[in-house]
């Protein structure tokens, strides 16, 4: 009898499944199918050296992937540095998809497109791990679930974020450099300009041949005739005095301008540092000039700005030249030996230093109020309401805390008495809240307030 040998008694072998990534999305799961989004990044801090970076990278992109024969499903561009991590809302985007399942591969120029911070890189590992994200193709390098590749994927985005944080480095070390060899690292002060010669390789700072000249004179004129700043400021609109671009003078570049010891020839980098250098550029200004107009400057009176609050400023425009309305307090020794204060409301002249409007009086001021009050609907103004319940409160008041009976009961008090009542006894917060709904509408023009409306017809 012939006996079964031992191959003949096993069972068959059943084939073992080939390891699949179970954690992919259905569709590419069982199919296997490779789709692939084309990813375009260049840094917004350099527009104008990477004006074509974006499209040359797609094009390049576009002819692998007909190379290969890969299929790209989208293609996503953008403009935003890739120092910090979670900062790239369109790459955010593209890694939820990813993680989603609509995408399993990631074509882009190189590695440092995708990241160049250790947060966003820590992302795409992960995915990776995951088996998310299949595979991801560069011009040159192709980075799978692989741990040498993606080793190197690691390497590559780090360099890139070292590169990143030296050049910061970097540059503030050229700055320095240049500083400390006479030039100051940022464009020179009004009334220089920047000269190119053939032997040298910086451009030169001079003496601005239209500008430099009045610079210097404006000085004189605070040093010696003690000019103020508004006069100084009219002088350089008489002269047609502006700035490279054309513009007016403005009466806090002119202060500025005063201040800044640069005009010496010597410069503080970084300002505040307490780092000073000398220039190699021609002063415009002596340094003795300089400090006799600082210190005119310095024995000007200095008003104490904003330490006293008014009931009606910041409600008004200027009907002459439509800047806003400021007020100021002013005291009047009377022959009984009291004081008599006034405040009065007139234009800032922030729209026009020349402006020849008006002022008016607080307590006439506060009349034509109130006939505008008289006037106005206040159930258009949304104020009705609020009013309604103010005086509600009042009635409540006299009725149920103080117990009057229907016999001693006070008058009815009606809604634009109270209005009044506000504008004349009421807080400076409740003056302001009733004023608030006639806010730039309220204009102030020779010396008379009217509403907006009605201004153009008187």
């Amino acid at each position: 009898m012939a006996t079964a040998t031992l191959s003949q008694t096993k069972a068959p072998k059943t084939p073992i499944p080939e390891p699949t990534h179970l954690d992919l999305a259905p569709s590419l799961a069982s199919t296997g199918k490779m789709k692939y989004c084309l990813y375009a990044r260049k840094s917004s801090e350099d527009d104008e050296r990477q004006a074509l970076s974006i499209d040359s990278q797609i094009k390049a992109m576009l002819e692998l992937a007909k190379r290969e024969g890969l299929e790209i499903a989208e293609v996503r561009r953008e403009s935003h540095s890739a120092k910090a991590s979670g900062a790239r809302p369109v790459f955010k985007q593209l890694l939820t998809d990813v993680r989603a399942g609509t995408f399993n591969g990631i074509l882009t120029w190189a590695a440092d497109r995708l990241s160049r911070n250790a947060g966003d890189l820590g992302t795409v590992v992960d995915l990776m791990d995951q088996g998310r994200l299949i595979e991801i193709r560069t011009h040159g390098q192709r980075f799978t679930n692989n741990p040498n590749e993606k080793f190197l994927l690691m390497i590559l985005c780090s360099q890139a974020k070292l590169e990143n944080d030296n050049r910061g480095i970097n540059t503030k070390r050229g700055m320095k450099t240049r500083a400390e060899m006479g030039h100051r690292p940022c464009i020179p002060a009004l009334g220089y300009a920047l000269e190119k010669r053939p032997e040298d390789k910086k451009n030169r700072v001079i003496p601005c041949p239209i500008r430099g000249a009045f610079v210097r004179q404006a000085f004189e004129k605070v040093a010696y005739q003690h000019t103020s700043g508004r006069q100084l400021y009219r002088w350089m609109q008489e002269v047609g005095f502006t700035t490279k671009l054309g513009r007016t003078i403005t009466l806090s570049m002119i202060y500025r301008m005063l201040r800044n010891p640069f005009y010496t020839g010597k410069f503080e980098y970084p300002v505040g540092s307490g780092n000073w250098y000398q220039g190699t550029y021609e002063p415009l200004v002596p340094q003795h000039l300089f400090d006799e107009a600082g210190k005119v400057l310095d024995m000007a009176p200095k008003k104490a700005w904003g330490t006293k609050e008014f009931a009606f400023t910041k409600m008004m425009l200027c009907g002459q030249c439509g800047s806003g309305i400021t007020a100021e307090e002013k005291h009047k020794k009377m022959k009984d030996g009291s004081i008599r204060k006034y405040v009065y409301y007139r234009c800032c002249h922030a729209k026009d230093i020349n402006c020849k409007d008006g002022s008016i009086r607080e307590d006439e001021l506060l009349e034509r109020l109130l006939k505008i009050i008289e006037t106005v609907d206040l159930d258009q103004l949304g104020m009705k309401h609020k009013l309604q319940e103010e005086v509600s409160r009042y009635e409540k008041f006299t009725t149920g805390v103080l117990g009057q009976t229907s016999q001693q009961k006070m008058p009815k008090v009606e809604i634009k008495m109270y209005a009044k009542y506000i504008l004349q006894q009421g807080k400076m917060e409740e003056k302001r809240e009733l004023l608030s709904c006639l806010k730039s509408k309220l204009i102030l023009k020779e010396g008379k307030v009217t509403v907006a409306e009605k201004a153009d017809k008187q």
